[in-house]
């Protein structure tokens, strides 16, 4: 016979309603005891009735998380983590790609808004306005882009990207080129902020190149901007965009980080195993997973998550030459 409701409630001395609450509103319910009614269902073998629950609370049981590009690997620790903490908080995860497409976020958006009880966007390209009519749709978190009123997960990138300046100018850097990725980009918009204002602190001067798109591809393509502007070390958009402008550099022959140094943002495991490996901004992906979660059924309302980020020194970077590369 099936384990109820009911009999989790008798076997762990606590009412029905309780049992209840610690599946359907968590967060009305004291931690220690949630976690031993929880445990205690498990071990049961209890699960609660998806259908019931919904028609009774109105409410799914899904979660969705939108992202810009599955294919990057910054992104499937980040959702990893978010439905792991869905998976703690008895809910289910529907995940879509976008494809870097602000059109295909909306239509993502508006797709699964009545099948979820809300959604991540993960590094949304639509405009403001936009996404603040689909939040009056449906809940949304937003992580990777700060909009006033909404509920936010941000990382900190400006944080390591000044760092990253910083390691450049001690190395002997005085022409720095900054490899953009796309327009809509909070991260990359805050990368460029943090760089200008470090770059004003420590005495290099950072040249802005792009937009290139977010990829190996981008990359590759960016190495002749970064020659042109005689720049001696790189800071790119991403990761991807790095390995891109690795692979040029090696390509014609331009030692790095012998004529060039390299810095990247993510900390995706491919940066660990290049060679040279790549000096690069980590960014906290699986705590902004499990925070943008919390935020969504927490019932907190609107707020913001601030998470730090690190520089990783490696060895793409090293000291100035005395000429830059060349294309």
């Amino acid at each position: 016979m099936a384990v109820t409701l009911k009999d989790v409630a008798r076997i762990g001395g606590v009412h029905v309603s309780t049992v209840s609450r610690a599946f359907s509103a968590p967060h009305l319910v004291n931690p220690a005891t949630r976690e031993r009614v929880l445990a205690l269902a498990r071990d049961l073998g209890y699960r609660p009735n998806r259908a019931a629950r919904a028609l009774s609370t109105r409410r799914t049981g899904n979660l969705g998380v939108v992202v810009a590009d599955i294919a990057n690997p910054f992104f499937p620790p980040l959702v990893k983590a978010a439905q792991e903490r869905a998976r703690e908080r008895d809910h289910h995860v529907f995940i879509a790609d976008t494809d870097e497409q602000a059109d295909v976020e909306e239509e993502a958006v508006r797709s699964l808004a009545g099948q979820v009880d809300g959604l991540v966007l993960v590094s949304p390209r639509a405009p403001e306005q936009r996404i603040r009519e689909l939040a009056a749709q449906v809940p949304l978190v937003i992580v990777n882009r700060r909009l006033r009123g909404l509920p936010c997960v941000l990382m900190d990138v400006g944080r390591g990207v000044g760092g990253a300046v910083a390691l450049l100018a001690g190395l002997g850097h005085r022409d720095i080129a900054l490899v953009s990725g796309p327009a809509a980009s909070w991260t990359g918009r805050s990368a460029a902020r943090a760089a200008a204002s470090a770059a004003r602190e420590h005495g290099p001067r950072v040249h802005r190149v792009g937009p290139y798109p977010p990829t190996e591809e981008g990359g590759a393509a960016a190495f002749g901007a970064v020659a042109a502007v005689g720049a001696t070390a790189v800071l790119a958009h991403n990761d991807l965009v790095a390995l891109g402008l690795l692979a040029a550099a090696r390509d014609r022959g331009v030692p790095v980080p012998g004529r060039l140094s390299v810095v990247g943002v993510d900390d995706t495991p491919a940066a660990r195993h290049t060679r040279p490996a790549l000096t690069t901004v980590a960014m906290p992906t699986g705590d902004a997973g499990r925070a943008a979660v919390d935020l969504l059924l927490g019932g907190a309302g609107a707020g913001t998550v601030t998470l730090g980020t690190r520089l990783v020194e490696r060895g793409s970077t090293g000291p100035a030459p005395s000429r830059p590369a060349q294309a």
